[in-house]
């Protein structure tokens, strides 16, 4: 067989970070002609990130229009990534996630008889509208998808539920950390002078989802506000997202409060730096739950359910959901109590270890015949215990 011509496809900025580490992989492998193709879903932050892996698609879709729904993105993503099939005719496409690119994508390959391979597959809550659409978008492609590469033991137990071959199954650990690694020794982001300089303990905040607009989000900034007013030696540092729905509540409720930094949606490289600096997260951000763990930063969880129950298993992530109280209260627990900060702070990283992009690389020769030597597995360093996924205690 000539090379196996292998299409990555990706649409906004976690997807590009995820994705980024498999691209360069398989552009050093000459088993392997690499195509990229973006479909431009969120326009500005990804092409942050393109420019900081040096990644120039091969096609882009640009489909981003202003206050653009589900349904307008899933069109033109599968309008304009049928002509690509056809065009190019890839062995197999990789998607990544759970995004609507990342189904349009697959829903588009099926339409074609064009394989697809899942990065990062696997990952349940077992509640269709929480995340929405994420946790029915990966559902549907775990369905619809030919290769799968779920990033921990429990999402892979997920996949064989769900009636997912064995043999169609390879672990990789999560490609996020093969991201932050490359990182942290290759850019330096750059922070805000305030943030360099202080002594004081950064609270690094990043919320977005859809499920957290409105009130949701509006307790969440509450609590920070009091968190902000109680304790002097804590600066909080707010990436506020470019949704209106997002900006309007935080900056309702947070501009001028003191130690309080409204911050500019950051580069990823400056993100991981911000990370690295901060004495925990406040997050509803999957990527960020996975990357904190490496860094030795605890994650406070604003969701009442996550898909990745392994960080709170080792101890390194808590539900704490959107209740101003409870908000408050955990954080401030973090603040006060050293001995409980210690052991989020030194719990072990269920996630990755640097390897996954290679495996994939691996998984793919595996699959296409290239080598009958199945790549070894990524073994993580804590575990779920069981199969469950997690969801806040009311």
């Amino acid at each position: 067989m000539s090379r196996i011509k292998v299409m990555s496809i990706f649409g906004t900025r976690p997807e590009a970070i995820k994705m980024a580490p498999v691209v360069k992989a398989l552009e050093q492998d000459a088993r392997f002609e690499s195509r990229v193709v973006a479909t431009a879903q969120h326009r500005e932050m990804l092409d942050q990130v393109m420019g900081l892996f040096e990644i120039v698609p091969d096609r882009d879709l640009g489909i981003m229009q202003a206050n653009q729904t589900l349904t307008e993105i899933t069109q033109r993503a599968l309008g304009g990534l049928e002509q690509v099939f056809l065009e190019e005719r890839p062995h197999i496409i990789l998607v990544q996630g759970d995004t609507t690119t990342a189904f349009a994508a697959t829903l588009a390959a099926f339409y074609q008889k064009v394989a697809v391979g899942h990065v990062e597959a696997g990952l349940r809550t077992d509640d269709i509208y929480n995340p929405f659409p994420e946790e029915m978008n990966r559902r549907l492609i775990s369905v619809l998808g030919d290769v799968h590469f779920p990033p921990t033991e429990l999402s892979r137990k997920h996949l064989l539920a769900s009636g997912v071959k064995p043999q169609h199954i390879y672990l990789t650990g999560n490609t996020v950390i093969d991201a932050m690694q490359h990182i942290l020794g290759a850019a330096q982001g750059a922070l805000p002078p305030a943030l360099v300089e202080t002594k004081n303990r950064v609270l690094l905040v990043e919320t977005h989802r859809r499920e957290n607009l409105g009130r949701p989000m509006e307790n969440v900034c509450k609590a920070l506000k009091r968190l902000a007013e109680e304790f002097e030696d804590v600066e909080i540092a707010f990436s506020v997202h470019r949704n209106p729905k997002v900006r309007e509540v935080v900056y309702g409720v947070l501009t001028d409060v003191p130690r309080v930094h409204l911050l500019e949606p950051m580069d990823y490289a400056s993100l991981v730096q911000l990370m690295k600096k901060s004495y925990f997260t406040l997050t509803d951000s999957g990527g960020i739950q996975e990357e904190a763990p490496s860094l030795g930063v605890p994650a406070l969880v604003l969701r009442t359910t996550t898909e990745r129950p392994e960080g709170v298993d080792a101890g390194n992530a808590r539900l704490v959901g959107t209740d101003e109280e409870t908000v408050y209260e955990a954080a401030a627990q973090l603040l006060k109590d050293a001995a409980a900060y210690k052991r989020m702070s030194q719990a072990a990283n269920p996630y990755g270890d640097g390897g996954a992009a290679q495996r994939i690389v691996q998984a793919l020769a595996h699959h296409f015949g290239l080598t009958e030597e199945r790549p070894a597995e990524f073994i993580p360093r804590a575990a779920a215990p069981n199969g469950a996924a997690h969801h806040v205690v009311a």
